[in-house]
């Protein structure tokens, strides 16, 4: 364990030595699906933190696909990374390729990213996690600090001030008060040598409550040249004033460090799997990084409504050997003021929310030689700037018991300046200041049907307007030389319809919805180590289908209280250029346009629990795989996986589990970048999904 973080863990270690007030670990049963519940009381949270079924219940009020997953869901399965967090996520698409680097994709947002996240803010305990241009890593998430995590789609995530295509996915962390258990121990091994320890601890005592948890994650990977180590920590102390006044500070760092395998060639991916890039093991490719953040949500509550203020700092500091070395240095910090209220309005229930955010950053951004993973003669050197300013409003009138009008908007002005001081003996450019500044307004109209207690109905329409961050900005020319390019903003008007609810032994959620962009941010791949570039296309067009559906199929079958569960996940992406002048009506590259996912658990009593043992088998199916270009002259192949998932709590609070994936050892392809014509450009673009794993776990909670 890494100095920086045994000090951030010995901060918050007198909080949590005294003695745990009296806590319940809640049934470990689990569903995909949200419960439909709207009444009954609410059980110990606090202001700043509600409890895990008054956030669920909050969730369920959106006129929208919003999705929720508490950590029962997660707590006895391996969740390595955030792909096996939201795989059971209708509308998602995680794309695998190492480590924790992913490609996360919601409606087409990101559709084309060849690295790291863009049109998705990741938000934890409802501040964002992502840099001031609006990038973001994965590898500051630890899935075992996660308390509940909520998907808010597009638009929908405009209530926490939001507005990309792709929406937000906020990670709640857990506080002594909403904690599963004062004690929780975790720990995992399994193919590839992968090992993985966390320890969370949680103590509340009289006004004042603490959490932390540590985990570290080691893993030598399936392909070679992709061992990873990663330590994080996430911690908060919270105090109470009084019963209407709370601060919360939060304190994390996440210490990463990544080799790089690289991209292959179609065959390689299938034929060889396991091999690096000739490129990758040349320059020692890896990305190591090191952050750290504190924050801080203070909440008072009045007769006239409540009242939350978010401040956070995020410091980052990378260090990333690829065709140059990139070595970045900066923070970000930002404030954040919330009202929320309830009125009546002519005799009608009425909700609205208020709030705004100021969010900056400062970037030192060098580059230098890759001499075998090591900085040569520097390159580039030079300083990017961000800074937002947003307003937002969200209303519910109630104009039924039954029925609610949901309107709101979102007001923003994006400053991205970009200084380039020239690059020491290499190239000589000066000292050149460029820039843009984006400013829109995002409207939001939306109408929610409580049909009954646990049937819903929705339907609405959104803007979304998602601006460039510093990687679209900043491009690698031919000659090596990083010149800045002003792109626009792609705007986007999506609508959407759906109903979610359970019926007997039925649940279900479904949505469909259609999304018209203009100046989509979309990337080609010119060389597989530089990092692909990014254009405005035209009008495009991405509609499809999110839908989650479960049924019980049988119950006291072979014994008293046992379950046999079917549910089944699947996603629809039509994602397609209109009357484009290069590509015409062509499908744009980057996603499948199916992706599902069956499940069949089958679950009984054991011991004290209800549902003490499972075995749950899933097939993962991608009937057709991505085009790789967006002249659709290539495309990945289909692939059909094989897994099992089984578990038994052997007493009350201690569970062993099993995960197997890919039992058929399939050769696939998990990820891909894209290219602009598969017939002359490069295609060593495509990421091989891992073979055959077996990972076992035991979590105590006491």
């Amino acid at each position: 364990m890494s100095r920086s973080l045994r000090n951030a863990v010995g901060a918050l270690l007198p909080f949590l030595a005294t003695p745990a007030l009296a806590q319940t670990a809640p049934d470990p049963t689990s569903t995909t699906l949200p419960q439909m519940e709207v009444t009954g009381t609410l059980p110990a949270g606090s202001l700043t933190v509600p409890d895990v079924e008054t956030q669920r219940r909050e969730v369920e009020q959106a006129p929208a696909a919003v999705r929720f997953i508490p950590s029962e869901d997660l707590d006895n399965r391996t969740t390595l990374n955030l792909h096996d967090v939201l795989q059971d996520t209708p509308g998602v698409f995680v794309g695998t390729r190492y480590g924790a680097e992913l490609r996360l994709s919601v409606r087409g947002s990101g559709i084309a990213r060849a690295f790291h996240l863009r049109g998705i803010e990741l938000l934890q305990d409802g501040i964002p996690m992502n840099m001031a241009d609006g990038s973001g890593d994965f590898y500051q998430i630890d899935p075992l600090a996660a308390r509940s995590v909520t998907v808010f789609p597009g638009g929908n995530a405009l209530s926490l001030g939001g507005s990309t295509l792709g929406g937000a996915v906020n990670f709640t962390t857990p506080t002594a008060r909403t904690a599963e258990a004062p004690n929780i121990v975790r720990l995992e091994a399994g193919s590839f040598g992968t090992i993985r320890g966390s320890l969370q601890l949680s103590r509340a005592f009289g006004n004042w409550d603490a959490a932390a948890t540590a985990s570290v994650l080691h893993s030598d990977g399936y392909r070679q040249h992709s061992r990873s180590q990663y330590e994080m920590f996430n911690g908060n102390v919270g105090y109470r004033v009084n019963d209407n006044v709370e601060t919360r500070f939060y304190f994390g760092s996440y210490i990463v460090q990544q080799q790089l395998p690289g991209s292959l060639t179609l065959q390689q991916a299938l034929r060889a799997p396991t091999m690096a890039s000739a490129a990758a093991l040349a320059g020692h490719q890896a990305r190591d990084v090191w952050a750290e953040r504190i924050a801080n949500r203070t909440t008072v509550r009045t007769e006239y409504g409540q009242f939350d203020l978010d401040v956070w700092g995020l410091h980052k500091r990378l260090f990333h050997p690829i065709f140059q070395v990139i070595a970045q240095d900066g923070w970000n910090w930002g404030v954040a003021p919330r009202f929320t209220t309830e009125f009546q309005v002519a005799g009608l229930r009425n909700q609205i929310i208020l709030g705004g955010r100021y969010f900056a950053g400062s970037n030192d951004a060098d580059q230098y030689t890759n001499v075998l993973g090591s900085r040569g003669v520097q390159t580039l050197r030079s300083r990017q700037n961000a800074q937002n300013y947003e307003a937002y409003f969200e209303n519910r009138l109630w104009m039924l018991p039954d029925l609610a009008l949901v309107a709101g908007a979102k007001a923003l002005r994006n400053e991205r300046d970009y200084r380039d001081f020239g690059g020491g003996l290499a190239f000589s450019r000066g000292n050149v200041a460029l820039g843009r500044t984006y400013e829109g307004v995002n409207p939001r109209l939306g109408l929610l049907w409580q049909a009954t207690p646990t049937v819903q109905a929705f339907a609405n329409v959104t803007r979304s307007m998602d601006v460039p961050d510093f990687s679209d900005l900043t491009q690698t020319q031919a000659n090596g030389v990083t010149g800045f390019v002003p792109l626009q903003a792609q705007r986007a008007w999506t609508t959407e319809i759906g109903t979610r609810g359970s019926a007997g032994r039925f649940g279900w959620d479904l949505t469909l919805f259609n999304s018209v962009l203009r100046g989509q941010l979309l990337q080609f791949t010119t060389d597989p180590s530089v990092p692909a570039a990014t254009f405005n296309a035209g009008t495009t067009v991405n509609r499809g289908v999110e839908f989650a559906g479960r049924v019980d199929l049988a119950q006291n079958a072979l014994m008293a209280e046992d379950r046999l569960r079917f549910t089944q996940v699947w996603t629809f992406n039509d994602f397609h250029f209109r009357n484009d002048r290069q590509y015409g009506s062509n499908r744009v590259a980057g996603l499948p346009p199916h992706v599902l996912r069956s499940l069949l658990r089958y679950s009984g009593p054991f011991g004290e629990s209800r549902e003490g043992f499972w075995v749950q088998p899933s097939l993962d199916w991608v009937p057709q795989g991505a085009w790789v270009d967006y002249a659709n002259t290539q495309r990945a192949p289909s692939y059909l996986k094989l897994n099992l998932e089984a578990g038994v709590q052997v007493r009350p609070g201690l569970t062993v589990f099993l995960d197997a994936r890919n039992l058929t050892n399939k050769r696939y392809i998990s990820d891909l970048g894209t290219v602009t014509d598969a017939r002359v450009a490069t295609t060593a673009v495509y990421y091989p999904g891992d073979g055959r794993s077996f990972f076992a776990g035991a979590r105590m909670a006491f």
